[in-house]
């Protein structure tokens, strides 16, 4: 029987993924650990990798397929002794393999045991549990669709043997789903009006999300040939669903104060020139005035440690340790790689890691691991010359700090007029978890270690 290859879930939130290009061919040899295709997600590139021995005996979903939903059959490997040529794909294309029809290499014991989310590339990798029974024709034949659809059906009461499929293979997919549910066919008994009178419409509950205008009525505002459509790729609509979740959900405030930097700005360029060299004169590090941002930040939610916390909807997580994400801009969007610990690393540490995660994020090449999670985050658009601003706070974070540009200013010290380097930053704070004096607690030890910045370094 052979091995089912199916989309895997590369982080704790992916529901669909793009299989960007398959890195091996039908009749190709496979052994564990060898690289079989890359994976698209929203946010990053990822290599699956086999975890078997046998052929790629077929490839079910091409190249370049987008939307493919976890779970998704994508390919079948032949085992030992099993003829390749003879592998057959399911009638009605990819989908996720029935648990009575996979192999799995051990069994859970309990739930406890059983992994979060299914491996990349598995045997054993069943239709979640949640997903309602594979539905079948009156003759018993079955109708392929996918898990996603099959849930959207059953809450619908809509019965898939009125929909016709556009997936692969006729397979029945979201979007015919939704389409049938607009039309109104293929009602269950169960949900038609006769079975069960209509409850009257109630009015939208207290805190439901604000619905925008709809592409059509946009467009309509405008002549047809004044403006191009450009469609949105995995990355911008996640960013739109939560950044408008975090403004809709998290009860925003802002503080603001300037800090000086005369002092950081000498002991950076002290640090620098202290580098050692390589032999082609390049230095071990470079610091730059993000890392000491970084490090005072984490630094600070060790002071303050009740603002070192994310919001858990009935419950306040408070962190022992100071995880640190920034921001940073990539064609089509950012990442948020996080730097670990930031409180226990050097700044020199701080540097390399963040250049690190900075070209792979640009790469679209970190792990989920490296860009999720955090306790706060760091936007920093002070190298275009914004001097100040206001984040967006990063759910479930309870704090953003964004940093403006170093710029020189006039100040009052010793009731006379003074020329300082100085620059604005703006704390976003969460008022479910940061209250107003918390926050500023939180910004005035920052303030102090980046204008005494020696206390960085013991």
């Amino acid at each position: 029987m052979p091995i089912n290859v199916l989309m895997p879930a590369l982080s704790p939130t992916m529901e669909k993924g793009n299989l960007a290009k398959w890195l091996k061919n039908e009749g190709d040899k496979v052994s564990p650990g060898d690289v079989l295709a890359e994976i698209e997600t929203d946010k990053a590139t990822m290599e699956v990798e086999a975890i078997d021995e046998g052929v790629l005996a077929k490839i079910i979903v091409p190249d370049g397929t987008a939307d493919v939903p976890v779970n998704e059959l994508i390919a079948l490997i032949a085992e030992e002794g099993e003829d390749p040529a003879k592998v057959e794909a399911p009638a009605g294309g990819g989908g996720a393999s029935k648990p009575e029809e996979a192999k799995s290499e051990s069994k859970p014991e309990s739930k406890k045991d059983a992994p979060a989310a299914p491996p990349a590339n598995s045997e054993a990798a069943p239709v979640p549990s949640k997903a309602p029974p594979v539905p079948t024709t009156g003759s018993g034949e079955r109708i392929f669709a996918s898990p996603l659809a099959r849930r959207i059906a059953k809450d619908a009461g809509l019965d898939l043997k009125a929909v016709k499929g556009s997936g692969p293979h006729g397979r029945i997919i979201e979007r015919d789903v939704r389409a049938a549910i607009g039309k109104g066919v293929g009602k269950t008994e169960a949900a038609s009006p006769a079975a069960k009178p209509e409850a009257p419409k109630a009015a939208a509950p207290a805190g439901a999300m604000a619905q925008g205008m709809s592409a059509d009525q946009v467009k309509a505002m405008y002549p047809a040939d004044s403006y191009e459509e450009v469609s949105l790729d995995g990355m911008r609509k996640t960013i739109a669903k939560r950044l408008l979740e975090s403004k809709q959900t998290i009860p925003h405030f802002y503080l603001t104060l300037d800090v000086e930097l005369d002092a950081l700005m000498a002991l950076r360029k002290q640090l620098n020139d202290a580098a050692t060299k390589d032999k082609d004169g390049k230095p071990a590090y470079k610091l730059s005035v993000n890392d000491f941002v970084i490090k005072a930040l984490a630094l600070s939610l060790q002071k303050v440690p009740d603002a070192n916390a994310v919001w858990a909807e009935d419950r306040i997580l408070r962190f022992k340790h100071s995880d640190v994400g920034v921001a940073v801009a990539i064609d089509g969007g950012l990442f948020t790689p996080v730097i670990r610990e930031a409180e226990t690393k050097s700044l020199s540490a701080i540097s390399a890691q963040m250049k690190d995660l900075a070209g792979r994020a640009r790469n679209k090449r970190l792990k989920p691991e490296e860009y999720q999670g955090g306790t706060t985050a760091v936007s920093n658009l002070g190298m275009f010359g914004i001097r100040e601003f206001s984040a967006v706070i990063n759910p479930p974070h309870a704090t953003i700090l964004a940093v403006g540009a170093g710029e020189k200013r006039v100040v009052v010290k010793d009731d006379a007029p003074a020329v300082v380097q100085a620059m604005s930053v703006t704390l976003s704070c969460d008022h479910r978890v940061v209250d107003g004096a918390l926050g500023a607690e939180l910004l005035q030890s920052f303030k102090g270690l980046i204008e005494n910045p020696m206390g960085m370094l013991v």
